[in-house]
């Protein structure tokens, strides 16, 4: 077996999970194995550690989800482009594009919101079943708390007309909904960025009012990046992508924004010291001329 001649041991037992490691990166540098080979190469050693040696196989683990999908680098504008782009929207898209960016959400996350995930006194923001059906905190932006605060006035009077006229019924999860049917009702459990129009629900004869469409931010965010002159394969994953790489370029610790993204793996929020690192701290040759 290579594995055993490359560490000159003569059993299995004697194999650690960092000489399988150093044994990967010597076939990847000489060349000797494809990029589908490593994949299978990572799940035979995956299965040797756990099932036949029964030890821990952390970072095989992590290079297989390496190894599953490209790495590409995220696109990510720069504070001056943020602004600028931030400036040039207005109303509703604007206030929403900037949370975003300020709390490091994705666009579902932000539209589902509702009032009680503000938290104004805390100065945080409840993201409830965001991917993976995982909940978490993110920072609210303090900037933001006033016109976040005016929102939910503006919401609450609208809560108020809709139940004058039989409507103020907002979508609630199934198990939610079945044990707690009044809760549809409550301002608390409303959406923060409703939409102007409600929906009838067939099922149960309400008057649904659901959140904005996430086209109501997109479109204006292009026309802005594009009323800028900023010609970049943009979208608003890529406020989150930017939100992440600004932090660490403030010295935030990367375990925290971890922990503000909702990343399950510490690897998959390492990808912006890559972005930060891209390009920076090296000279060009032909500046040295």
């Amino acid at each position: 077996m290579r594995l055993l001649r490359f560490h000159g041991a003569d059993r299995l037992a004697s194999t650690t999970e960092t000489g399988a490691i150093r044994f990967l990166d010597h076939l990847q540098q000489r060349g000797e194995i494809a990029a589908s080979s490593h994949l299978q190469a990572v799940n035979a050693l995956l299965f040797l550690f756990r099932h036949v040696l029964q030890g821990e196989a952390a970072q095989l683990e992590a290079r297989r989800r390496q190894l599953r999908r490209p790495q590409r680098l995220p696109e990510v504008l720069s504070v001056e482009e943020v602004r600028a782009a931030l400036n040039a929207m207005r109303g509703m898209p604007r206030l929403i594009a900037a949370l975003l960016y300020g709390s490091g959400m994705r666009i579902s996350e932000a539209l589902a919101l509702r009032v009680q995930d503000i938290d104004f006194r805390g100065g945080r923001i409840a993201v409830r079943g965001g991917k993976g059906a995982k909940d978490r905190f993110t920072v609210l932006p303090q900037r933001l708390r006033p016109s976040l605060q005016r929102l939910a006035l503006r919401r609450l009077a609208l809560h108020r007309d809709d139940l004058l006229h039989g409507r103020g019924h907002a979508p609630l999860p199934g198990r939610l909904a079945r044990k707690y049917p009044a809760a549809s009702r409550a301002f608390d459990w409303q959406y923060l960025f409703a939409s102007s129009v409600v929906h009838h629900c067939e099922e149960s004869g309400h008057w649904l009012r659901w959140h904005v469409s996430p086209s109501t931010v997109q479109l204006p965010f292009k026309a802005a990046l594009l009323a800028c002159g900023i010609h970049r394969h943009a979208s608003l994953h890529t406020l989150r992508h930017s939100f992440a790489t600004h932090l660490l370029a403030q010295g935030t610790d990367i375990r925290t924004i971890q922990q503000l993204l909702g990343h399950r793996h510490l690897d998959t929020t390492m990808i912006y010291t890559h972005v930060r690192e891209a390009a920076q701290g090296t000279t060009s040759p032909l500046d040295r001329f």
